[in-house]
């Protein structure tokens, strides 16, 4: 018998570099568009308290929106909300729930609504994985990053849509997934699960026209956030070279894709996948738990 190959590094190890973008530079980074841009919108982010969704509430809230975030962990969420009612002098709604329970998804859409009047964005930006190979999945594994990733994303849509509907207001949708088109070895849970909310997305954005909703995705390419923490460092010293820029992104750029797709400049963009990745989708391919000796070549990543 095989023994299963675990990757997971240890997240309190102190010797392990700190990743992603600090509460400062989220206050201060420049970003392309006016301060008043989305004045008066309301934004509702899942996963908010940390790495894209925490940059995507930032700039919002720099751009005048009313935001609300959810996930979790309550601390996170919390710390965020300091962050940037320190920085910015607006308190962000907070709530700490998770997307994987239908119940807790309606009773925070009914929240959002009632406290701002309505809801004009949903970003779906929770999820998340572990790097394995997938022969050694085990099952409670799998269905975590199902229930998470497709399902969570599932039951945020489908209530948001709801509302829109019932209050015949139009409705955007953004849901943060991943690039799929050639598959992502060691991570094949989340691409089932990121490629179904794509192809969900594609599907919607035409069932969904008639009532004004428009829904989209992203798909970001090596962005460090604190969610490396996941993967071992051999891993992590090879992701820029899964780019032809030989480079990584952060969460400031997917952040501010987010905040074109929620503004008026992206109204006719619908069932659309934007993706943020450097090129990777022409160049590279990540090994999130580290390149077999099998695939190791000069040139791959």
């Amino acid at each position: 018998m095989n023994e299963p190959k675990i990757f997971r590094p240890d997240l309190n190890d102190p010797t392990r570099p700190r990743r992603g973008l600090t509460d400062d530079a989220l206050s201060t980074r420049e970003t392309v568009y006016r301060p008043d841009l989305l004045a008066g919108h309301t934004m509702l982010i899942s996963g908010g308290g940390s790495g894209m969704g925490k940059a995507a509430a930032f700039l919002a809230a720099r751009l005048g929106a009313n935001v609300a975030i959810c996930g979790r962990n309550e601390d996170k969420l919390h710390k965020t909300r300091d962050a940037i009612l320190a920085a910015t002098g607006i308190e962000i709604f907070v709530q700490a729930m998770t997307i994987r329970d239908p119940d807790a998804v309606e009773a925070l859409i009914g929240t959002v609504h009632d406290r701002f009047g309505a809801i004009d964005s949903l970003v779906n930006n929770a999820g998340g994985q572990f790097p394995q190979d997938a022969i050694d999945f085990t099952r409670k594994g799998w269905l975590a990053v199902i229930d998470t990733n497709l399902n969570g994303t599932w039951w945020m849509m489908q209530e948001a849509a709801k509302r829109w509907r019932a209050d015949g207001k139009p409705g955007n949708i953004i849901n943060i997934v991943a690039n799929v088109e050639r598959g992502m070895p060691q991570a094949a849970h989340t691409c089932a699960a990121r490629a179904g909310v794509i192809y969900l997305s594609k599907t919607l954005a035409t069932e969904w026209a008639p009532f004004d909703i428009r829904v989209n995705c992203i798909g970001p390419g090596v962005i460090e956030t604190e969610g490396f923490a996941m993967y071992p460092e051999e891993a992590l010293e090879r992701f820029h070279l899964a780019n032809p820029m030989k480079k990584r992104g952060d969460a400031w750029d997917v952040a501010e894709a987010i905040a074109y797709l929620a503004s008026p400049a992206a109204s006719f963009i619908n069932g659309d996948l934007l993706i943020v990745d450097g090129g990777q989708a022409q160049w590279g391919v990540i090994w999130p738990a580290g390149m077999p000796d099998y695939f190791n070549e000069s040139g791959a990543a």
